[in-house]
């Protein structure tokens, strides 16, 4: 086991690192931007490091830096948490380089997954059932794109390779807007990923989101922990996740979870990963691969009692996690909401809810602040229950129980989705967000 470890990221995942390397044994080593000084996940490490000023391309995103901190403390490993560079290749590599343990897939996976037309391609070889759409990237490639749209049929979807969040996507109707969607998705992708590669898939009106957590040791042990239901999105980001699925038969959860397995032993996968499939018509399809933790993990805890962050360090360092798939059971009902920041500012007062199977992943304390710089979730709500119905009552009564005064969060339009009819049925596609807003208007 190693002995120190360094945290390459902020925030609640931060924090949340950092309780499972206490548990273990583990030293930890903070960094922190100066916005960031004051930081729970700084009060909380064994050592932190200042790293650079507030934007996060001088100082969260600074590979080398990063690196070089962590060899000068000692450090064994380096964790990359969620969002900044955990699903940056070339920084695995250098990790690697350095002699640590880089929490995380191999450097090669992580490129191959970070590709959205290579991972396509990677889960067709392995059986898995994918989208109808291009094989390749189409950029400026009308007459082809149109071609191809003209036999799947309108509308079609132009995704940016290396994308995610919304950007660099654009939905087509009709023929006449083909053109231009491919110049604007791949200038987006360009200006956000520095990659402007686009590809086009069919697209699936209203699907459910539904993804598979799955945990891997880099040799033969791969498992999957059940599904969560990440459906309820603002703008292409997700707002609350559930598990189960009200739309995953049994049968369908052995299914989707055989083919996560499939894919990530094919891939030698280390550590905590994440199979994305949309859902339709009682079929679902392969959609993409995340090559980290997620934000969500901690949905699929309350579920199977599996610490997520504690068996992917075991699994990227000694090559041998604590649990196997015969291990794995899934029990109630459990979902998260997330809380976010709409201002950023001082928070003058904070206390999280608490009660029965209620859990708070945060970092937020009275007298902290919310820096502008960053991603605006501030705070994880996730409860457990025997039952959905149990479950939605329960995240209500913690949602009126959390007390974050300061700043302005968004826990009214949480309220008025859980309350809401289209989310209680259970019955509802990626849409659902729009028309209950919609609706309350």
């Amino acid at each position: 086991m190693i002995k120190s470890l360094l945290i390459a990221n902020r925030g609640e995942i931060a924090v949340r690192i950092i309780r499972t390397c206490r548990e273990l044994g583990i030293k930890t080593v903070a960094v922190y931007s100066e916005a960031d000084r004051d930081a729970l996940h700084v009060k909380m490490a064994d050592k932190a490091y200042c790293i650079g000023p507030p934007p996060s391309a001088k100082s969260y995103l600074r590979m080398d830096s990063l690196v070089t901190v962590a060899a000068n403390m000692q450090c064994d490993a380096i964790h990359p948490g969620v969002g900044f560079l955990s699903e940056n290749a070339d920084f695995a590599g250098l990790v690697r380089e350095h002699g640590m343990t880089f929490i995380g897939a191999k450097p090669e996976v992580i490129k191959a997954l970070g590709d959205k037309v290579e991972a396509k391609r990677i889960a067709e070889e392995v059986g898995i059932r994918t989208i109808p759409g291009s094989k390749e990237a189409i950029n400026g490639q009308v007459e082809k794109a149109g071609e191809l749209a003209a036999e799947m049929g309108y509308p079609v979807i132009i995704k940016a390779a290396a994308g995610g969040g919304g950007r660099g996507m654009r939905i087509v109707e009709e023929p006449g807007e083909l053109a231009k969607a491919l110049t604007i998705a791949a200038n987006e992708a360009e200006s956000n990923f520095a990659d402007g590669t686009v590809y086009m898939e069919k697209y699936l009106f209203s699907p459910r989101h539904v993804e598979i957590q799955v945990l891997g040791d880099g040799r033969d042990n791969v498992l999957h922990l059940g599904e969560r239901d990440c459906s309820v999105q603002k703008n292409h980001q997700k707002l609350l996740e559930e598990s189960p699925s009200t739309v995953v038969s049994g049968e369908m959860r052995e299914k989707m979870g055989q083919d996560a397995i499939r894919l990530f032993r094919h891939l030698n996968y280390a550590g905590a990963g994440t199979i994305e499939f949309l859902v339709c018509e009682g079929q679902y399809y392969f959609m993409e691969v995340n090559a980290r933790v997620q934000v969500e993990h901690t949905v699929t805890e309350m579920t199977t009692g599996v610490d997520i962050i504690r068996q992917q360090i075991l699994g990227c360092v000694d090559g041998k996690m604590e649990v196997s798939q015969d291990d794995i059971r899934i029990r109630g009902y459990a979902l998260e909401a997330r809380i976010n920041a709409l201002t950023p500012g001082l928070v003058t007062k904070f206390e999280a809810p608490l009660g029965p199977m209620t859990r708070t992943d945060t970092f937020l304390y009275s007298g902290c602040n919310v820096s502008p710089y960053y991603d605006s979730m501030v705070a994880k709500i996730i409860v457990q229950a025997m039952t959905r119905e149990e479950g939605l009552k329960r995240m209500e009564r913690a949602l009126h129980e959390l007390v974050i005064e300061g700043i302005k969060v968004n826990v009214d339009e949480q309220l008025t989705i859980l309350q809401s009819p289209a989310f209680r049925t259970g019955k509802f596609g990626t849409d659902v967000y729009n028309k209950i807003i919609a609706a309350k208007k």
